[in-house]
């Protein structure tokens, strides 16, 4: 403590990013500041802090700081650092998803139409998120059967494609086969971006006309086709909110807490019309509300759509917001303290939302740290190891009598799983099916990167855990001991007993079915094992897919690499058609039906 109390003396009155270590030098909290000396000492003053924050600075043993040249930077800073230490007490958005947007491609003279989760700054449009009940794939199949905008990827040059499917049903004009005019065809997609901007009412008008002609011609599945299509177009304009200007495009945000856990919610407006709500558990230990949802937001849109409008409550650091999205962005963001009128009543449902799950989440939060924290406590106290297991990488090796050989890494911070930092191995010099000295190849690949440029994408874990017994274990150790590998910590877990084998001692560790570490270790396992099945069947199906493919006349390297591309699977290409064959770049109808034939008589 007495070194703190030296290095606060010592704060500059900068802006920039703190960073909260714990006795084994584990980042445990990045803050950012607009004046370091003032915010960093408010950590260690006697006045009242929530129970969060006391917690966490009972576990502070030094920190650093790094002065940035605004309070901006300082924000972004700590984004980027929050995502590369995952640090104990900061908001860590791990239950974050992308919704599905609808891109058109107007790059192109005759501009396609399809679904993605991610948005780049490319020339595009894109429409979204859909989420709440709207479903993506229905909008875009009305928009097609509407106003007959092509979906597909084929690429449209000067030499004329033959039609597909889509053409012959009415559900595309075929620009690829010439059939329209880039004019006419603008026409068609000015249509169908009017209806994706929220403008329903010629897509309805056109879907009536069609589905009453439709019904007239007794083609019956296609008039049902029509209606289902117009009942989902009410359910959109039912989102709709009379109050609100039609154009509006706002996120109101608004956040719940009871001094230990947070919650967030997020309703989304597009046009006016409601597109659902997302809500957030929160963990964090910041001390003041406003800079909780200014996190929040700085990690939740770099992922997702910056609208807008964002719509928050009073305590909210506005001017902040408006300039981090303007210099980071490069978009003018109006940020709404909203107190009265239409939009305040939108701020109060998402308010009551947050409050709603936050009561609901509770009991699954204090779960959930059973699960993890806790659970990597216990274990450490159960094996005697020397430090706390906050990084914990798991590894496992897959194939079938020693072809396709893979391993896989799976990490585990605090007891939860950290996708981004998997990794996966082809074995290179094992001969046959040898495990022991598969591992040790792996591990051997992947300490190497210890001490190197590359330790800072794969840091020194705590705890390395091997599926299998006491000859893994070995195997492994032998590795530990070639490259004088110290400070890091070596289980296996054998799967008949679930027997945990240690290095310091003969005999295996059995620990209760019921015990939360244990749990733990299973589902660091079973991941690794997953990860890695998965990894030796797709080498496994494209080999043999590219194997069989190769026996067909006229399917030579290129064609074969736009098969597998499109289809991925030898399932899909023996249930594909003939026309979707030949949707495929340099696939003629003549090798389509060559492929068809062949695979059909020999498989």
């Amino acid at each position: 403590m007495d070194v703190i109390k030296e290095k606060l003396k010592l704060l500059p009155d900068n802006p920039g990013v703190y960073i909260m270590l714990d006795s084994n030098s584990n980042v445990i909290y990045v803050g950012k500041a607009r004046v370091l000396k003032n915010r960093v000492r408010q950590y260690f003053h006697n006045s009242p802090k929530p129970e969060k924050v006391s917690k966490m600075v009972e576990n502070i043993a030094d920190f650093n700081y790094i002065i940035t040249s605004s309070e901006i930077d300082a924000l972004a800073l700590e984004n980027n650092l929050i995502k590369k230490y995952k640090p104990k007490y900061n908001i860590l958005l791990k239950d974050d998803k992308t919704y599905p947007y609808i891109k058109a491609d107007l790059r192109e003279d005759f501009p396609n139409f399809y679904i993605t989760r991610r948005i780049k700054k490319d020339g595009c449009r894109y429409f979204g998120p859909f989420m709440g009940g709207i479903n993506c794939n229905d909008i875009l199949d009305t928009l097609q059967l509407t106003f007959c905008v092509r979906l597909c990827h084929t690429a449209i040059n000067s030499k004329p494609k033959r039609e597909c499917l889509n053409y012959h049903i009415g559900r595309c004009t075929a620009p690829c086969a010439g059939k329209i005019s880039k004019e006419e065809y603008a026409v068609q997609v000015k249509k169908a971006l009017n209806f994706l901007d929220g403008n329903l009412k010629e897509a309805e008008e056109l879907l009536n006309s069609k589905m009453l002609s439709a019904a007239e011609s007794e083609n019956f599945e296609l008039a049902l086709d029509y209606k289902n299509k117009l009942s989902m177009l009410s359910k959109l304009e039912a989102k709709r909110l009379p109050s609100l200007n039609k154009a509006i495009d706002a996120d109101i945000i608004a956040y719940a807490t009871n001094d230990l856990y947070s919650a967030v919610n997020i309703l989304i407006t597009r046009k006016g019309i409601m597109q659902g709500g997302s809500s957030f558990a929160l963990d964090e230990a910041h001390i003041s509300d406003g800079e909780a949802v200014t996190s929040f937001i700085a990690q939740y849109y770099s992922h997702h759509e910056v609208p807008s409008e964002i719509i928050v409550e009073e305590f909210c650091e506005k001017e902040l917001i408006q300039s981090y999205f303007k210099e980071k962005f490069g978009k003018s963001v109006e940020v709404t303290l909203a107190k009265q009128g239409d939009k305040f009543k939108l701020l109060q449902m998402a308010k009551q939302n947050a409050a709603e799950y936050l009561e609901k989440s509770v009991d699954k939060i204090r779960h959930k740290d059973d699960m993890t924290v806790n659970a990597c406590k216990r274990l450490q106290e159960i094996l005697k190891l020397k430090s706390y297991p906050r990084r914990m990488e798991c590894y496992d090796i897959s194939n079938i009598s020693g072809v396709d050989k893979v391993g896989s890494m799976v990490v585990f911070i605090d007891g939860e799983a950290d996708r981004n930092s998997y990794r996966r191995f082809k074995i290179k010099t094992v001969e046959g099916a040898n495990d022991f000295a598969s591992l040790q190849e792996v591990l051997s690949r992947r300490l190497d990167k210890l001490g190197t440029d590359e330790e800072e994408k794969f840091p020194k874990p705590n705890l390395i855990i091997i599926d299998g017994g006491k000859g893994q274990l070995s195997a492994v150790n032998e590795i530990f001991a070639d490259k004088g590998i110290e400070g890091i910590e070596l289980i296996s877990l054998a799967k008949r007993e679930e027997e945990v084998f240690t290095l310091y001692s003969d005999e295996s560790v059995k620990i209760s079915h019921r015990d939360y570490s244990l749990k733990m270790l299973q589902r660091i396992r079973d991941e690794a094992h997953r990860f890695a099945i998965t990894y030796f069947r797709n080498l496994h199906s494209k080999r043999n897919l590219s194997s069989v493919l190769s026996e067909i006349a006229g399917v030579g390297k290129v064609r074969r690499a736009a098969l597998m591309e499109k289809f991925g699977t030898l399932d899909k290409i023996l249930n594909a058609t003939e026309a979707e064959l030949s949707e495929c770049e340099g696939i003629s109808p003549a090798i389509a039906k060559n492929i068809k034939e062949y695979l059909e008589n020999n498989l």
